[in-house]
């Protein structure tokens, strides 16, 4: 007989307070090494820090040399107001990315590799966590299949239960218990269904709640999306870690793209293939254990992250009270404030699906600029390591950057139009406008060094021309795009600061192609600011020249989010082997051997 649940095994989860003494440590000190961190970590981030400011300061000072030569006024000022924040989050990003690619130019760090595994059995259970809201339930039973399976095949079914946790409507429930009943009879794992009649608390209400009632029964917890796919050799030993590591909470994952379709998908699968090992080294080498937490793919240590995790609501009215919307990165925190370690694994069997459209990735980044935004006023929460604080100001600031360019685009065009080419001026564009397309163009070109030297990897991307020929189409499109989604972000930003509240509906996980039709109302604003600076092109050539990649992105902004929706694009440029992935799909199984165990000092 097939049961819904296990039986009850309450678990206490007590809110959080942000405010206040902070709370003792809870981490156990019997392990060799608990709660110190490498000697070197503080260096590291002196080393992120410091160059990201020289870099800053010295940009900055140039500009304000090339402005400041005609006397100082009112867009002077808002131009190096502006650049400096700016060119110090593009700067922090490059210098990440370069230390990134000389930890795996040199082999000090691996790159993505299997997690190891030991001899000894599993000491502890693990709940592997799916949550689902009105989800395509056969494709999530499918992955969650494949998963089972591979646990099976290495001998440690016993050690695994797996839970549907539902917040679907009503009328996705017959569809979900009948995928449920069909994959529990057919796997050697436990599978229990829960839907809740209430969604209250969104993902963290739903995991909250199967803690508070079945959480006692297990060690850990693999925290799923419901796209999410792992395989098995890296379940079981990231669960052998855990056991081995007492003093670690959360073991994050870096997960890959997989399951493109439309032309989007692909170029993003690509892209974080190409351009993410040497970003993600460079984060794991400074995060230390003070990583961050993405929400999904990722191992949980039950026991701490119900003692550690009870979230509040805020103080006021939503969009910036309330439920807390992007709950993960301030997990994190409130994990490391107790004391627990949290560590980021390059596992090379742990993938997620991309959003089919521009559009749709919009709809989601709007979700995830007012979560982000929300953090803001959590800056000051008691008991919060800096480098937590830093990674809740990183987040949002990655959203406020969008505003700030096209402020300091605006500024610049208004002054150009009066005759002061100002952050345009001959001398300004010879150095500090070079060095921003550096810093910003830099770190694609160290991806493709890194993989077109790693002949596997050069392999898996279809050999070093089928890279070139995309990073020939990457970059182009990179540049149109950027504009489209700054004017896009800024947009979703004033509808956050006129409380307009951010919907979490499912999220589309396929398309066939986007109308003309439905583009245009989401791009109308883009298209008509193309047309103002194209316009205003005659009053401004030397500024106009400088916005063509702006002014042309906007334009063709509709065409672009069209053109990039369609899977038949994607399979055009598949078949001109253009944006070429192996997605390593079918070496999903368990593996005999592994390699040394990621650095989770």
């Amino acid at each position: 007989m097939i049961r819904d649940l296990p039986p009850e095994a309450p678990l206490a989860m007590p809110v959080q307070r942000f405010d206040g003494p902070p709370p003792p440590d809870s981490a156990p000190r019997d392990v060799a090494g608990a709660g110190r961190a490498p000697d070197d970590m503080l260096a590291r981030r002196v080393i992120l820090v410091l160059l990201t400011g020289v870099v800053a300061v010295a940009a900055s000072t140039a500009l304000k040399e090339a402005v400041l030569a005609d006397g100082l006024g009112v867009g002077d000022v808002v131009l190096l107001a502006t650049f400096f924040p700016l060119f110090a989050l593009i700067a922090f990003g490059f210098i990440n990315t370069a230390i990134g690619y000389i930890l795996l130019s040199t082999g000090l760090h691996p790159g993505f590799t299997p997690v190891p595994r030991w001899s000894e059995p599993l000491e502890g259970r693990t709940a592997i966590l799916m949550p689902v809201h009105n989800e395509d339930i056969d494709a999530v039973c499918a992955r969650l299949a494949h998963m089972a399976r591979a646990i099976a095949a290495a001998g440690a079914a016993p050690a695994f239960d797996l839970f549907i946790l539902s917040d679907s409507a009503p009328d996705h429930e017959a569809a979900e218990r009948a995928a449920w009943t069909a994959l529990s009879a057919r796997l050697e794992c436990a599978v229990y269904y829960r839907r809740r009649e209430r969604n209250v608390g969104r993902k963290p209400g739903n995991i909250a709640e199967w803690l508070r009632r079945f959480g006692g029964a297990y060690d850990y917890m693999l925290m799923l999306d419901a796209d999410s796919l792992m395989g098995g050799r890296t379940i079981i030993g990231m669960a052998q870690i855990l056991d081995r590591r007492a003093d670690v909470a959360l073991l994050q994952t870096v997960p890959q793209v997989i399951g493109a379709h439309t032309l989007f998908q692909r170029w993003m699968q690509f892209s974080s293939r190409a351009y993410g090992p040497a970003s993600t080294a460079g984060l794991v080498w400074w995060s230390g254990a003070e990583a961050t937490f993405w929400g999904h793919n990722a191992l949980i240590r039950v026991a701490a992250f119900a003692q550690s995790c009870g979230l509040p609501e805020l103080p006021g009215k939503p969009p910036f009270g309330g439920t807390i919307m992007s709950h993960d990165v301030l997990e994190a925190a409130l994990l490391r404030r107790r004391g627990w370690r949290v560590h980021m694994v390059m596992a090379d069997e742990t993938f997620e699906e991309y959003p089919p459209t521009m559009i749709d990735a919009a709809v989601r980044d709007r979700r995830w600029a007012q979560g982000n935004l929300q953090h803001l006023g959590l800056l000051h929460a008691s008991g919060f390591h800096w480098i937590n604080r830093l990674q809740l100001l990183l987040g949002a600031a990655g959203y406020l950057a969008s505003p700030l360019w096209l402020l300091l685009i605006a500024v610049s065009v208004v002054l150009a139009v009066r005759g002061d080419q100002g952050l345009l001026s001959d001398n300004a564009s010879g150095t500090v406008l070079a060095v921003t397309l550096a810093l910003l163009f830099g770190p694609k070109l160290m991806g493709v060094i890194h993989v077109v030297r790693d002949a596997p990897r050069r392999h898996a991307l279809g050999g070093g021309r089928a890279i070139l020929r995309s990073v020939a189409v990457d970059v182009p499109l990179s540049i149109l795009a950027a504009p489209t989604i700054a004017l896009t972000q800024t947009i979703e930003l004033f509808g956050i600061a006129r409380q307009r509240r951010a919907e979490w509906h499912p999220q589309n996980r396929s398309s066939d192609g986007l109308t003309l039709a439905e583009i245009m109302p989401r791009y109308r604003w883009h298209v008509g600011a193309g047309a103002v600076l194209l316009l205003l092109s005659p009053l401004m050539p030397v500024a106009a020249a400088w916005l063509a990649p702006v002014t042309l992105g906007w334009l063709l902004s509709p065409m672009l989010v069209r053109w990039t929706a369609s899977e038949a694009a994607g399979r055009w440029a598949a078949t001109r082997r253009v944006f070429v992935t192996d997605e390593g799909v079918r070496d999903l199984q368990p593996g005999a051997g592994s390699v040394a165990e990621p650095s989770v000092r």
